[in-house]
């Protein structure tokens, strides 16, 4: 069976997550709590972060977008990446956007601070940090919003794995509380799509142990 690497809220485990879902490919899931470096994990994948992918076949793969690539060219029947040239670089354009930028303005300020500094005993959230972070999500949904007036999804108008990219960063944001959806309702119009596709209950049914969500993050805002 193909399995995939994860950990609870990650991202990234969860934008790989969501194309082998799309793609209708069946998988199942280990989580790996890369800092214990356990030796096996390292010896599939030396620089031991996640996610990581193991085919069917054996082929082990690492990095998000490698793997999201990856998954485009050899199951090519349901395309997340672009039929053409300029949509293939807008998609990767904003995958780029949300799989940086997001990631490192928003998600690292809010879900890295407020749960993984208490998964792993690191202490307080940093305060600076959070504010930082609650304050660059409006430019983030904003931008969503805009996009999303112009397009029935954010790369064009067929689902791809842009949208894939920004729903993976957000529900982990929401689950800690910090997506003021009532306030970007375009955005939260485009995300409420997306959590009615098959297969992505998990984007709020998934629990990390000891730490409950946020309650916004299994309410619906109108």
């Amino acid at each position: 069976m193909r399995m995939l690497f994860h950990f609870w809220l990650h991202p990234f485990s969860r934008k790989v997550r969501m194309a082998l879902t799309e793609k209708n490919l069946s998988f199942d899931l280990t989580i790996e709590k890369t800092w214990e470096r356990r030796t096996e994990f390292l010896a599939m994948n030396p620089a031991g972060d996640l996610p990581l992918l193991v085919e069917k076949n054996g082929t082990i793969l690492s990095n998000s977008q490698v793997i999201c690539e990856y998954l485009d060219e050899v199951y090519p029947e349901i395309n997340l990446i672009g039929h053409d040239p300029v949509q293939r670089a807008e998609t990767r354009r904003l995958v780029n956007w949300f799989d940086r930028k997001f990631n490192k303005e928003v998600t690292e300020n809010l879900v890295d601070e407020k749960l993984m500094k208490a998964i792993l005993n690191l202490g307080e959230p940093h305060g600076p940090s959070v504010r930082a972070g609650r304050a660059n999500i409006h430019y983030h949904l904003d931008y969503i919003g805009f996009l999303i007036e112009r397009r029935q999804w954010l790369a064009g108008d067929t689902f791809s794995l842009a949208d894939i990219s920004a729903a993976a960063q957000l529900s982990a944001v929401d689950y800690v509380g910090d997506v003021p959806w009532e306030q970007h309702h375009v955005a939260h119009q485009w995300y409420e799509k997306i959590k009615a596709r098959t297969g992505y209950d998990f984007l709020v049914e998934e629990r990390v142990p000891d730490f409950n969500p946020a309650v916004n993050h299994i309410q619906t805002v109108s």
